[in-house]
C-alpha cells in the first residue's frame, strides 16, 4: 500500500519555540460529467493547477454524461476502505436531482461533498446532521441568460426569431440560463427553442433534425444563440453544409463558457459574435474544502461566481442586412476549409 503524503507545518508555544507536526495531504476526488465539453476540460485543469498549489491530492472521475455511471463511480469509492477513500468529494452532477443518496453515503462515510454548477435541495438538511464539509458553488446562471438577452439586444435590436440551443430539460444551469434570458430578451424577438447536451455533436443532430422540418427555412432568423460555446460552434457546422450557407453564417452566433483558447477565440476569429466569461468553479471549490478540513472554517452552503459578457456589452454593436467584418472573414475561413 501507498504510504499517505503527508506536509510539514509548524506550531509556535507559549516558549517561542516550534513544533513540527506532520499532516496528512488532503484527498479530494472530483467527478465531472464529460470529457466532451471545452469547459468541463477546463474545469479539470483548473482544479489541477489549484491542487498543485494548496498541496492536495487530487483524483479525477469523468460520467460520460450518464448519471448512472456517475452514482456507481462515486459509491465504489465511498464503500472503499478507509485508507483509499477520499477526505472530500466534488461533483458536478450529470442529471437529476444532484444525487442525493450518494451525498448522504459520503457524509455517513465522513466524506465532505460539494456540489458544482448545480442546485440541489438536500444541502440544507445534511448540514444539520454532519460537520464534514457540505456546500455548493456554481456559476450565477441566471445571470448568464440576462447577459444573453442584453447582448442580442445590441446585435439584433430590430430582429425577428432566433434559434436558441438550450441544454438539457432537466438541467438546473438550462434552466436558470433560460429563465434569465427571457426577463431580458427583446419582446420582438420570438425563439425557436431546439434542445441538446452541452456538446458540439448533439447541437449538430439537434439543427439536422430542425432542418428537416418544412417550414424550418419559411423562418427569417436572425441570430443564433446556444447555451454553451460547443453547441454555438456545433450548429455553425451544422449550417455552413447547407446549400444556402452563406444565408445562415451572416447570422450572428452567440455562445457561453468563453474560455481563453475556445470561446474567445472563436469570438476574436468572427466564428460567434459573442460570447459569455464563465469562471470554473472547481478552483474555488478546492480552496474552501482545504480550508475547512485544515482550519474548520465554515463555508457558506452556496456561492455564486460572476460570468462577465465578451466582449463588453458597451462594444457590441448590431448587425445589419451585411454581414459584419468578422462575420465575413468567418466565411472565408469556412469556404477554405470545403
Amino acid at each position: 500500500m501507498t504510504p499517505a503524503t503527508v506536509y510539514s507545518a509548524y506550531v509556535f508555544g507559549e516558549s517561542g519555540l516550534a513544533t513540527q507536526c506532520v499532516m496528512k495531504k488532503p484527498k479530494i476526488l472530483i467527478s465531472l460529467t464529460t470529457l466532451d465539453n471545452d469547459y468541463q476540460i477546463e474545469q479539470a485543469v483548473d482544479a489541477h493547477d489549484a491542487a498543485l498549489r494548496l498541496g492536495v491530492e487530487l483524483q479525477l472521475l469523468y460520467a460520460d454524461n450518464d448519471s448512472i455511471t456517475q452514482s456507481q463511480q462515486l459509491l465504489k469509492v465511498i464503500q472503499s476502505s478507509s485508507e483509499s477513500r477520499p477526505d472530500a468529494i466534488i461533483v458536478e452532477p450529470v442529471g437529476g436531482a444532484g444525487l442525493p443518496r450518494v451525498a448522504r453515503a459520503a457524509a455517513l462515510a465522513g466524506i465532505g461533498w460539494v456540489v458544482v454548477n448545480w442546485d440541489v435541495a438536500y444541502l440544507e438538511e445534511l448540514r444539520r446532521e454532519f460537520s464534514v464539509p457540505l456546500f455548493a458553488v456554481t456559476s450565477d446562471h441566471r445571470e448568464i441568460g440576462r447577459i444573453h438577452g442584453r447582448q442580442l439586444a445590441k446585435l439584433i435590436p430590430n430582429g425577428e426569431a432566433v434559434l436558441y440551443i438550450q441544454g438539457p430539460s432537466h438541467s438546473p444551469a438550462a434552466q436558470q440560463r433560460s429563465s434569465g434570458f427571457y426577463e431580458t430578451k427583446p419582446e420582438r424577438i420570438e425563439v425557436k427553442a431546439l434542445r441538446a447536451n452541452w456538446t458540439s455533436q448533439s447541437a449538430i443532430h439537434a439543427i439536422d433534425s430542425w432542418l428537416r422540418l418544412s417550414f424550418s427555412r419559411e423562418i427569417r432568423l436572425c441570430g443564433v444563440l446556444a447555451q454553451d460555446d460547443s453547441m454555438a460552434l456545433g450548429s455553425r457546422e451544422a449550417l455552413q453544409g447547407e446549400y444556402d450557407a452563406e444565408r445562415w453564417l451572416r447570422l450572428p452566433f452567440l455562445g457561453c463558457d468563453g474560455l481563453p483558447k475556445t470561446g474567445q477565440a472563436w469570438v476574436r476569429r468572427g466564428l460567434l459574435a459573442a460570447t459569455v466569461i464563465v469562471p470554473p468553479n472547481t478552483s474555488l471549490a478546492l480552496e474552501m474544502v482545504v480550508q475547512h478540513i485544515r482550519e474548520g472554517l465554515i463555508v457558506p452552503m452556496r456561492t455564486l461566481t460572476t460570468p462577465q459578457s465578451y466582449p463588453a456589452l458597451e462594444t457590441l454593436t448590431a448587425t445589419g442586412r451585411d454581414a459584419p467584418k468578422s462575420v465575413q472573414q468567418a466565411l472565408k475561413l469556412s469556404e477554405t476549409r470545403r
